[in-house]
């Protein structure tokens, strides 16, 4: 199968869109499949408005356009709403040849918090993006259901999977957090104001906060929060080890639609605080021991008050904890992908059979 994935959101960015892509492309081709990569270190970039460290394509549409046509690809992916993802669009609707999308961002939702303006504002862009697509990823039962009361009905699972010979309970512990008084509270991932970091950071409990990240809005909680230890980005066994050394995984995001970083801290044995939302109720479930597959014991807990989410994850075993993140495996999620893609690719020649 010859295949184009189509992403704005590539290295050096560190966040669970690349390291899914990231993840699902070595997958693809150790299984022998041919894929064209269109990212935006092919093209002239600039920072993103408010976002320095992320770099959109400057005017991609010409350079897609040659870049496609010489792969001549079966089907493209395509995994953001950006401007390459766009342009990408574009040339399969000239060229009549079939994509699929992902929904991986809540785009209206984080566009709302950045410009103060409604989330209903922006749903009319989403749905017109991925109308013409011939499946929509997503990587929760929860989300597909969102979608489609957004009138996005064709979707199709996609989840996550980790690395479980870095993501493991046995290892070392980061130094820098085994020092803490506990317990030990815990959150990774973009430090920015779209995660909702205030509700943990900002929550009566005991023991010590550290957050790892990097992001448009460190600054402003390191001058309001001097207390919580700010460790910056981390990578490979130096974040392995800082979910090791934590009593406690907190997520108190709310608009995200899966949390990558939530199965690789139960990977790692450490019990997930989150509210009951999207992303988080998909792994966790109700009770904390999954949803589709479940574990005898909970590996985290989820509560509409994150304070008595997070009192209730202390209590669970680290071996219950790792037990659910067992269950994600790339392999495992790379199979949901491929049977999305092969289905775009046979409802397109039932098309071309009946056109004849």
């Amino acid at each position: 199968m010859k295949l184009a994935l189509a992403t704005d959101a590539w290295l050096p960015q560190v966040n669970g869109v690349v390291r899914s892509l990231s993840a699902t492309l070595e997958e693809l081709t150790q299984r022998g499949h041919s894929v064209e990569t269109i990212t935006p270190d092919r093209f002239l970039t600039v920072p993103m408005p408010g976002y320095a460290s992320i770099r959109l394509a400057m005017a991609p549409r010409f350079g897609i356009r040659r870049m496609l046509d010489r792969s001549a690809p079966e089907i493209v992916h395509i995994a953001t709403e950006g401007p390459i993802g766009w342009a990408a669009r574009g040339w399969c609707l000239s060229r009549g040849v079939p994509f699929t999308s992902a929904f991986h961002t809540r785009f209206p939702e984080y566009a709302a918090v950045r410009t103060g303006l409604s989330a209903e504002y922006f749903w009319p862009i989403l749905q017109r993006f991925h109308a013409p697509s011939s499946a929509v990823l997503v990587s929760t039962r929860s989300l597909a259901d969102e979608l489609a009361g957004r009138g996005i009905e064709h979707t199709r699972p996609w989840s996550r999977g980790i690395d479980h010979s870095l993501f493991r309970p046995e290892g070392p512990r980061h130094p820098a957090m085994t020092a803490l008084p506990g317990p030990v509270l815990l959150n990774v991932g973009r430090v920015a104001p779209e995660k909702n970091l205030e509700a943990f950071l900002s929550a009566d409990v005991p023991g010590s906060k550290v957050v790892v990240g990097d992001g448009p809005a460190l600054d402003s909680l390191k001058r309001r929060y001097p207390e919580v230890l700010f460790l910056g980005s981390l990578a490979g066994e130096e974040l392995a080890s800082a979910y090791r050394a934590a009593d406690c995984f907190v997520f108190p995001s709310l608009t995200d639609t899966f949390g990558l970083v939530v199965i690789e801290a139960l990977a790692c044995g450490t019990p997930v605080a989150a509210y009951p939302v999207t992303g988080p109720i998909d792994i966790l479930g109700r009770d904390g021991c999954g949803v589709d597959t479940r574990v005898p014991f909970p590996g985290g807990a989820v509560d509409e008050d994150l304070e008595q989410a997070i009192a209730a994850a202390l209590r669970i075993e680290r071996g219950d904890a790792a037990a659910l993140g067992g269950l994600y495996s790339w392999r495992r999620a790379t199979d949901q992908f491929l049977r999305a893609i092969a289905s775009a690719l046979n409802d397109q020649d039932r098309r071309m059979r009946n056109a004849a």
